[in-house]
């Protein structure tokens, strides 16, 4: 097996790039751990570990090049030298990875400097996903067949005349896939298709990187200042850093309820819009529509990207939905990057606890709109619920 499967530093989300230099700026000497979480309780055979292990250590090896920083620096002005400098000289290390197999089980546990640890949750699972397929021996739909679905996905988006991006990384079949996909969408783009979450591939493609942050920002604040002062903080921070660039807000990490009860006129209109990654999108679309006109701010300046779970079907029912109500656009993860006739894997990595400034370590939750997905400690959900007076 070939131990090098990630091609480049960039391979990764756009949003760990963003919040990687956020953190630089904000919290050089926080520790954080995450751990992999098997939602979909899939069994590893023998050996996964040891592999993993080797792909991963493959990983150190990898830097930025000239090229790519050029391209960041052109392509993301928000992203000052003294951060692209940071990143030119970074590199993965191994050491703050634990993989342990007992059995069909895997545990993946990452600790270390937030700054540093904070690139390794998307291609550990891209890793994890592609090492799947491989070791079980569990072979894919033809390229052709691929590039034919992803034409048929893109000509019903055309359709439907919305905007889209591609956003599959984390639970990708392979690179090989998602780079036939990127590719696709491009060469045979009508201006519907924008860009991907995948920096790597949007430097090959020539479309936009997208992304702003995700529910470790969030989560991070929570154990630091507190639940009740965490959406506040979260974005204050954010506006901080990036002074009116990156401007979509993620909505849910501890519902959507009480975010828009801090999210008041001042951030409603500093971000241009928000995302939805779980709950009922239509009802999430006008509790949206509804906070805009009480604060006087007209829904269609502002827009909802929606990326939960994304099929054709659902980007039909939220179209209909929001047309001439608010502008919207799609992520659309795993239904582009890992249609290949397999089942998609289901799985995460969360961020599951961060060391205060007296050396405790202090545990991080994610409630979401959707109770299936609340991560992190009982104790520590339920005191999440109790501080927020969210009731099941």
């Amino acid at each position: 097996m070939n131990d090098v499967r990630l091609k480049s530093l960039l391979d990764n989300d756009f949003y760990k790039i963003t919040m990687q230099n956020a953190v630089v700026k904000l919290f050089p000497n926080e520790r954080v751990k995450y751990n992999f979480i098997n939602r979909g309780k899939h069994h590893f055979p023998e050996g996964f570990g040891a592999e993993l292990r080797k792909s991963v250590n493959a990983m150190a090896e990898m830097k930025l090049t000239r090229d790519e920083k050029d391209y960041l620096r052109v392509t993301c002005p928000y992203l000052e030298l003294p951060y692209l400098d940071f990143l030119s000289g970074y590199h993965y290390d191994p050491s703050e990875v634990n993989i342990v197999q007992n059995g069909n089980n895997l545990e993946v546990t990452v600790e270390g400097e937030w700054y540093r640890t904070i690139l390794w949750e998307v291609p550990l699972l891209a890793l994890i996903s592609e090492l799947h397929y491989e070791t079980n021996h569990l072979e894919r739909d033809s390229n052709e067949t691929v590039i034919s679905r992803t034409l048929d996905k893109a000509a019903k988006l055309d359709e439907l005349g919305v905007t889209y991006a591609e956003f599959g990384t984390r639970r990708r079949h392979s690179y090989e896939v998602q780079n036939l996909v990127v590719e696709t969408l491009t060469r045979n783009n009508k201006g519907r298709f924008i860009g991907s979450s995948n920096v790597h591939f949007a430097m090959k493609y020539g479309v936009k990187p997208i992304g702003t942050h995700a529910h470790e920002w969030f989560m991070f604040h929570a154990a630091e200042y507190g639940f009740k002062m965490a959406n506040a903080l979260s974005l204050e921070h954010w506006v901080d850093v990036y002074r009116g660039d990156l401007g979509v807000a993620l909505s849910d990490t501890y519902t959507t309820e009480v975010f828009f009860q801090q999210f008041d006129k001042k951030f409603a209109k500093l971000f241009d819009g928000v995302r939805h990654d779980s709950g009922d999108p239509i009802e999430f679309a006008n509790k949206t529509i509804e906070h805009y006109q009480r604060n006087g701010i007209d829904p269609l300046f502002k827009y909802i990207i929606f990326s939960d779970g994304l099929n054709l079907e659902k980007v039909a029912e939220i179209t209909k939905a929001c047309k001439g109500r608010i502008g919207i656009s799609f992520g659309i993860g795993t239904n582009l990057t890992n249609d290949v006739g397999l089942k998609p894997m289901n799985i995460v990595m969360k961020l599951v606890a961060a060391q205060s400034m007296n050396g405790d370590w202090v545990p991080t939750v994610k409630l979401s709109d959707e109770h299936g997905k609340y991560t992190g400690d009982p104790k520590m959900i339920e005191l999440a619920k109790e501080f927020l007076r969210i009731k099941d």
